[in-house]
């Protein structure tokens, strides 16, 4: 016996009602589509709004009689997963008070055992002005030093004169005849005593400041004036007018011992490291070379170990770092006016500041990360920064030309500053140091420690 159904399917076919069916004609046209292409001829918006509006309705019945504990469980997972919403870009509940385990009396204590330290205060006005006439007007000069015996020498002409700063008296040293004056360097060995001076007919003298007598003259080195000069032990390195750099060892008759070139035009500053392995010299042809003491030599032309070219202007400012080694600081003239810091390890140029005016010359602070730096046109003043940050801390002025000298005291708290003006001024420009106190003594254990002592 014939299934029903199929009776009355086969009627329909044989009269060609199925074919009007809509969910057979949808059929027949999605067949002739190869691909999914939206085709407005090949929609039955009939049949798709009788999806849309008649297909849930049997699923209604069914989400209405959804139990409590179904409810339960799916309020409990959006609040476990965060699900709600609503919550989003929203401000919680503020956090519970935290319990402070520790009271506040302690933080208090702790704080008042160590106070912080208190700022200093930098006078603005020099200590001291003291008069120096005829005090030759030159950059690439180097006039004036502070020897460790606390006795200040300055060179004024064709005469060096003696400031001792324990009792405020000067004396005159020497005074050259005007064939070989004036005098264009002076430098103080390490000892406070023996004393160097450059002068202007390429002659370099040693003198014994306490018996005020001449021990000998270097000849025969530079073909000029010697403006720069700089002590390591027994060597004492000169810088001339002629580009040269000669070692020159004060103990033999035969004093010239190595000899530097590089520089085309007069050698402005020299400087050795404080380990005495590297030596700085900077020129009026706005060079900076770094030379290592292995590489000094007497026969051959000594091969530097930097030669930096980023100054544009003449280099005389130079100052190496008290508390960093392989760190230096060097100061440009006046179409370059910046200060730059130097790894003279690598060669590299860590920083560079523009200071606005002519860098004459630079001192570090022996107690603190502090550098002073002294200028030209157009405020001639002092200015002291802070390293490394560089902020500039002050600014100190007074003179009424270009700072073209400065030299430190021994214990470093104060500055000497000699200008164009013909003045001499001390300045408080890095503070007393701080002394620190000595730490107690631990009692020695003796040869046995482990033993106890019987008292």
């Amino acid at each position: 016996m014939a299934d029903p159904l199929s009776v009355i399917l086969l009627a329909r076919l044989s009269r060609g009602s199925l074919n009007s069916c809509p969910q057979v004609q949808f059929l027949q046209r999605w067949e002739n589509l190869d691909r999914f292409i939206p085709n407005r001829s090949a929609m039955d918006f009939d049949f798709a709004h009788y999806m849309l509006t008649q297909r849930g309705k049997g699923k209604e019945n069914q989400s209405a009689v959804r139990s409590q504990s179904k409810e339960a469980y799916l309020k409990l997972l959006a609040e476990t997963f965060n699900m709600n919403r609503s919550r989003i870009l929203t401000f919680k509940n503020k956090p519970p008070t935290p319990v402070k385990l520790i009271p506040d009396e302690f933080y208090s204590s702790v704080h008042q055992s160590k106070p912080s330290k208190p700022l200093r205060r930098i006078p603005q006005t020099p200590e001291r002005t003291l008069d120096a006439p005829d005090i030759i007007d030159d950059f690439c000069l180097n006039l004036m030093d502070w020897g460790s015996s606390n006795v200040l020498a300055l060179a004024l002409q064709n005469t060096v004169y003696l400031w001792d700063a324990s009792n405020g008296s000067a004396s005159e040293l020497v005074t050259v005849d005007d064939e070989n004056g004036p005098v264009t360097s002076v430098s103080w060995a390490a000892d406070g005593q023996y004393i160097a001076i450059g002068l202007n007919s390429s002659d370099v003298q040693l003198w014994d400041s306490t018996a005020n007598r001449l021990l000998r003259t270097l000849r025969g080195g530079h073909q000029s004036r010697v403006g720069s000069l700089d002590w390591k032990n027994h060597i004492l390195t000169t810088g001339g007018m002629d580009g040269q750099i000669i070692n020159n060892d004060v103990r033999v008759h035969s004093h010239i011992v190595a000899t530097f070139r590089g520089h085309r035009q007069e050698v402005c500053g020299l400087k050795w490291s404080t380990s005495g392995q590297q030596l700085a010299s900077g020129g009026n042809d706005n060079l900076l070379y770094i030379w290592d003491r292995s590489m000094a030599s007497m026969h051959s032309r000594s091969q530097w170990l930097h030669r930096l070219e980023d100054h544009t202007a003449a280099v005389k400012a130079l100052a190496w770092c008290p508390f960093q080694r392989n760190l230096l600081a060097s100061g440009g003239g006046g179409s370059d006016c910046c200060i730059k810091f130097w790894n003279t390890h690598t060669g590299a140029c860590l920083n560079s500041v523009d200071t606005g005016s002519q860098v004459c010359a630079l001192l570090w602070n022996k107690n603190e990360r502090e550098l002073l730096s002294s200028h030209g046109f157009m405020q001639n003043q002092m200015t002291l920064w802070m390293y490394p940050s560089m902020v500039k801390i002050a600014d100190l002025t007074g003179h009424t030309s270009r700072v073209l000298f400065m030299a430190q005291s021994p214990d470093g708290r104060t500055v000497a500053t000699a200008a164009g003006d013909e003045t001499l001024k001390f300045w408080n420009a890095f503070g007393t140091p701080q002394v620190k106190k000595a730490a107690p003594k631990a009692e020695h254990p003796g040869p046995f420690p482990h033993i106890r002592r019987i008292r």
